[in-house]
């Protein structure tokens, strides 16, 4: 292959703190650093922080995708499946696929923790459940378990 022929090469990708698509859905900010456009659809990554009583997520199994939460900050209590689990800065839960899991703050301080999800795509739901709301639709447990079903997520629990 001559130099006009070879492909060029990858460079990595440099994201400031600023950097990011914020998209809240029900009063809970989630921060996506890296979506599918950015990593070739291979993750996504994304901040998310939670104030004290405040649920993330009820229990729900997604088939198409595995999530990973890292806790930065405060406490996440998470639901495994068939408990729950408190788990502070340092800890790491693993939900592969078919994995039922939520998560809350049941703590008296701000959750911040970070969420890779694999392959990307999900980042899609909350765009989607955020477009819905800021044209007037009610959050409700129906509509989004409409959206989830759009991304193979079914509730549990």
């Amino acid at each position: 292959m001559t130099d006009d022929q070879s492909p060029t090469p990858a460079r990595p990708l440099l994201r400031s703190p600023q950097d990011g698509e914020l998209i809240d859905v029900a009063g809970v900010p989630h921060f996506f650093r890296l979506t599918a456009e950015h990593t070739g659809g291979r993750f996504a990554f994304e901040e998310f922080c939670l104030a004290p009583g405040t649920i993330g997520a009820r229990p729900h199994v997604h088939e198409g995708h595995d999530e990973y939460f890292y806790v930065l900050e405060g406490e996440l209590t998470l639901h495994t499946g068939e408990d729950e689990v408190t788990a502070g800065p340092g800890c790491l839960l693993a939900a592969t696929r078919g994995t039922p899991h939520g998560y809350r703050n049941a703590g008296p301080v701000p959750a911040r923790a970070l969420c890779l999800y694999t392959p990307a795509g999900y980042e899609n739901y909350f765009r989607e459940v955020h477009a819905a709301v800021s044209a007037g639709a009610e959050v409700t447990d129906e509509l989004l378990a409409e959206f989830r079903s759009r991304y193979r997520t079914t509730s549990s629990g």
